[in-house]
């Protein structure tokens, strides 16, 4: 199994992960999937004694996770660390032209999956996602798609488990509406959080 007893599970991203979490990360873990997870694993492996934290903000970018990765995760000294970032580097070079290369995207991601690596954490990647709603989301594809590719570069790269959520919330928007799971292809509904924390507590307790 992934998850080791006395391991302390830290959630690292951007809006998707903060969901409103305590200004400490530890306290309170915001209102989304980091918080379903911990809830569940909790109470499924009491006797594992798991510590969580989740050091999510809104906004940010791969550059951002890179930037704070020392008194953000590092500091911290977590067992497992589990990162979902790419889509506000896709989005901000749609909405105010703030590109972020490719090339640029994957060294960053590169040199904070070597630290954490370094730090003697395991690590988990989760692939960013989008859904096409409303229909503008539909141009994003051709940013978004060379990230996820990326992402699963590295993710072979470093070994470590990986989290197909553009491909698990595809298949869940062909049975209910798009809606349902993401209102603004993005950002996640309840049902949309609980898919994400269903599918990272089956890959860590497999």
């Amino acid at each position: 199994m992934f998850l080791k007893p006395d391991d302390h599970v830290l959630f690292y991203g951007d809006s998707i992960t903060d969901v409103g979490r305590s200004p400490d990360g530890t306290s309170h873990l915001g209102g989304g999937y980091a918080f379903l997870c911990a809830a569940f694993l909790g109470a499924r492996f009491s006797e594992m004694n798991l510590r969580w934290s989740n050091t999510g903000i809104s906004g940010n970018r791969v550059g951002d996770l890179e930037e704070r990765l020392q008194t953000d995760v590092l500091d911290r000294k977590p067992n497992l660390v589990s990162i979902l970032i790419g889509i506000n580097d896709t989005w901000r070079s749609f909405d105010s032209g703030e590109k972020s290369p490719v090339a640029d995207f994957q060294n960053s991601y590169r040199r904070i999956a070597g630290a954490i690596q370094e730090s003697g954490a395991r690590l988990m990647i989760l692939e960013p996602f989008l859904l096409p709603i409303p229909d503008d989301r539909r141009a994003w594809r051709e940013d978004l798609d060379p990230r996820i590719f990326a992402c699963r570069e590295i993710a072979r790269e470093f070994g470590a488990h990986y989290l197909p959520l553009d491909g698990i919330f595809a298949a869940a928007a062909c049975r209910q509406s798009l809606a349902y799971w993401a209102p603004d292809g993005v950002h996640p509904s309840a049902a949309g959080h609980a898919l994400i924390a269903q599918n990272w507590i089956d890959a860590v307790t497999s």
